[in-house]
């Protein structure tokens, strides 16, 4: 009898493990039954998030949505309502706003859509219907139109252009706009 019972609590302490182990395992994927395809992991309502880097306020970004991906395998945060990106170095803040965001976690892309205005620190103003932004390689693009207004009136209407952040780099296919030039600065003395 004693064999028997000593059998019967081996079974049921080896089942017991083996169930634990094996929830345990696949807890990921009970989480995942558990939310409706296609539907986020989580939602912010009035999203106001602040990044810093040594104690100092880099951007700040604020949405009045925001549907969370993470917990598909190609992971993002959806913008569906807009969003507004502040972001600070030094005393300087530049500004870029749209109807429409979603960034791709993996690759660090955003795509902005409808209505995107990039306001630089030095006062150029960037419109364009679509803009991308590569996080990882700092680098700004748009296949579709845009138009560039720069801080001294002139502009650049274009069909599309790459640019590094900070646009000391800018690459335009397809532009005509008008360029002011003070003609002050162009005028050397004689033989000069």
């Amino acid at each position: 009898m004693n064999k028997s019972l000593y059998s019967f609590k081996s079974v049921v302490v080896i089942f017991i493990t083996i169930t634990l182990f094996a929830c345990e395992g696949n807890y990921q994927n009970v989480q995942k039954l558990n939310l409706k395809d296609g539907m986020p992991s989580s939602e912010g309502v009035d999203v106001n998030l602040f990044y810093t880097d040594s104690g100092k306020v880099v951007t700040n970004l604020m949405a009045p949505k925001l549907l969370d991906y993470s917990n598909l395998e190609f992971s993002y945060q959806e913008f569906p309502e807009g969003i507004e990106v502040h972001f600070f170095d030094e005393d300087k803040k530049s500004t870029v706003i749209s109807d429409y965001a979603i960034r791709f976690n993996e690759t660090g892309i955003v795509d902005l859509r409808e209505n995107v205005v990039l306001t630089t620190a030095d006062g150029n103003v960037l419109n364009a219907q679509q803009l991308y932004w590569d996080q990882n390689n700092k680098w700004v693009f748009t296949d579709q139109p845009y138009r560039i207004t720069f801080s001294d009136g002139s502009f650049n209407d274009g069909a599309r252009f790459d640019a590094n952040e900070d646009f000391t780099v800018f690459l335009s296919r397809k532009n005509d706009g008008v360029q002011l030039i003070d003609q002050k600065q162009n005028d050397t003395p004689n033989g000069q």
